[in-house]
């Protein structure tokens, strides 16, 4: 797959020490577009940019100078999605048979939105005609695992020096976005995979951050955390995951992408949230429902 060598699949920004029980990903605001995936794609230009979740890396960059490492895929969402099983795969999209152990029954799949998806935003269809099977297989193998060695060994990494850790999964989410029983539009939303994937204290502290700070901020709803969340959010282990979704309608003009006046307002109210998050967890690291083990 030579297209996919032609720069980094992925960065590690990594703080000169790390001194926060944090992990912090974006696995979604990659805007590298390889020319060959743009050749078999039936849209271009800002069409093929809708499944973004547009300058995430840089909202939450600063998670680096606060002491944590930020992993921030440079691929786009469109061709390889990190925050799937790594094989769910829609029959409809290849030409020959899928191996036996694809998953190709999930929602996920049925909605377009598998590991390699259909259609980005809108239900605006990628491709121009079927890849060949083999090719789907090679960008999981080429793509999407190293993706996720590279963020396990962070995890692991920040597990074994604190003892615990905190993954926060970072996204976007469109300005549409509207929660049943709540007026007007949510700024961020926090998913624990209704309390699985991280403690109940620590997806609270967040809301209540968020709220004291002005945002309408809300759990779960209608975001609860992808495959990422769900896959290594193990608050048994002291392993918490949560997902942080961003409303694009605050910082970027969703019709251009272009970032509004007031980008380096919100990403400076982001610094803040994780400073304050960082505190939260430094003063009530010996918690049980944190540290658990």
């Amino acid at each position: 797959m030579p297209e996919i060598r032609e720069y980094e699949l992925f960065e590690v920004h990594e703080p000169v020490s790390q001194t926060i029980p944090f992990v912090y990903n974006s696995p979604h605001s990659g805007r590298i577009y390889p020319p060959e995936f743009i050749a078999q794609s039936r849209l271009e230009g800002i069409a093929i940019r809708r499944s973004e979740d547009h300058y995430v890396d840089e909202l939450f960059g600063s998670a680096v100078a606060l002491g944590a490492p930020l992993l921030a895929a440079n691929f786009p969402r469109a061709y390889l999605d990190v925050n799937r099983e790594p094989y769910e795969l829609d029959p409809r999209m290849f030409d020959g048979l899928l191996p036996p152990y694809a998953n190709v029954n999930s929602l996920r799949v049925a909605g377009g939105l598998g590991t390699i998806p259909r259609i980005v935003a809108e239900n605006m269809e990628i491709y121009a005609r079927r890849l060949p099977v083999q090719e789907g297989l090679d960008r999981v193998e080429a793509v999407y695992k190293p993706y996720h060695a590279a963020l396990r060994r962070l995890i692991a990494r920040t597990h074994v020096q604190f003892g615990f850790g905190v993954l926060i999964d970072c996204h976007s989410m469109p300005g549409n976005v509207r929660v049943a029983g709540n007026v007007g539009r949510p700024d961020f939303i926090i998913g624990d995979r209704y309390g699985t994937s991280a403690s109940a204290e620590l997806s609270r502290a967040a809301i209540a951050i968020l709220e004291e700070m002005g945002f309408a901020a809300i759990r779960n709803k209608p975001y609860a955390g992808g495959f990422i969340t769900e896959h290594y959010g193990r608050p048994s282990r002291g392993l918490h995951a949560l997902q942080i979704e961003v409303n694009r309608a605050i910082y970027v003009d969703e019709v251009t992408l272009e970032k509004r006046e007031d980008f380096a307002a919100v990403a400076d109210a982001v610094t803040a949230f994780m400073r304050q998050m960082a505190d939260y967890v430094e003063k009530f690291a010996g918690d049980r429902a944190l540290a658990a083990e």
